[in-house]
């Protein structure tokens, strides 16, 4: 075959191939561009924007868990920051600065907060209220200032390990720790729900998985009661319906 008419051939196979590619990326960046675009505008006037946000410990209907604190969600469950990564939970936003914002438990668990560990603590619970005998692990972090100083309550110091507590627990307060001093979050609550890696002689409780990974999370939408799956909210704020 003529190597001129091969280059030539191979052109429209390329531009079909990049009309597909934005005609499915287009949804997705397009929503992407919305909310970032409309959590830039909380942040800079959350005042103007109270019907935007949450509140801590309110429940949405009959779901399970309550609000683990109050904002405005600004990414979701499954939201893509880059090709090939999917954000595993929620980011609520409180619209303050670091400390002002309480966070509380979700839902009634055991608590852990490993030794080193400035920003973040973990709930165990036993019994997944949607999947009775699934164990189920609640991640929080981001509760710590930009230079790592813990905003987590001082009921749970360092190397605390599976004390019970009950609903709405005082965590801590929100903060903008990313572990580089230098390049802060923004301040905000990190919470996601992840699956449980099983029991073995280290941990006979069971372990939480990768929470990295959203292949180890579940979708939050039904235990707090919104539509909090990025591939089903196309932009709408996520609040309680009254």
């Amino acid at each position: 075959m003529n190597r001129r008419f091969l280059k030539f051939s191979l052109i429209p196979l390329t531009l079909l191939a990049a009309l597909l590619a934005a005609y499915f990326l287009y949804p997705w960046l397009k929503t992407n561009a919305a909310r970032t675009s409309r959590l830039l505008t909380w942040l800079r006037e959350s005042a103007a924007h109270p019907d935007w946000a949450v509140r801590a410990g309110e429940t949405c209907g009959d779901a399970p868990f309550q609000m683990p604190t109050s904002g405005y969600i600004g990414y979701l469950w499954g939201d893509t920051f880059k090709l090939g990564q999917r954000h595993q939970g929620l980011d609520i936003f409180g619209g303050g600065e670091p400390g002002q914002t309480p966070v509380l438990a979700a839902y009634p668990g055991y608590l852990t907060r490993l030794p080193d560990w400035k920003s973040t603590v973990v709930i165990r619970i036993p019994d997944d209220p949607l999947q009775p005998g699934r164990q189920i692990w609640l991640y929080y972090t981001h509760i710590a200032t930009a230079d790592g100083s813990p905003l987590i309550d001082d009921a749970f110091p360092p190397g605390t390990s599976e004390v019970f507590i009950g609903a709405g627990t005082l965590l801590g307060y929100q903060g903008n720790y990313s572990g580089d001093p230098g390049n802060p979050v923004g301040v905000h609550l990190h919470f996601s729900i992840v699956l449980d890696g099983g029991a073995d002689e280290t941990h006979p409780t069971g372990q939480i998985r990768n929470e990295l990974d959203i292949r180890n999370t579940l979708d939050p939408s039904p235990y707090l009661g919104l539509v909090l799956n990025a591939g089903q909210n196309r932009g709408e704020i996520p609040l309680c319906r009254k």
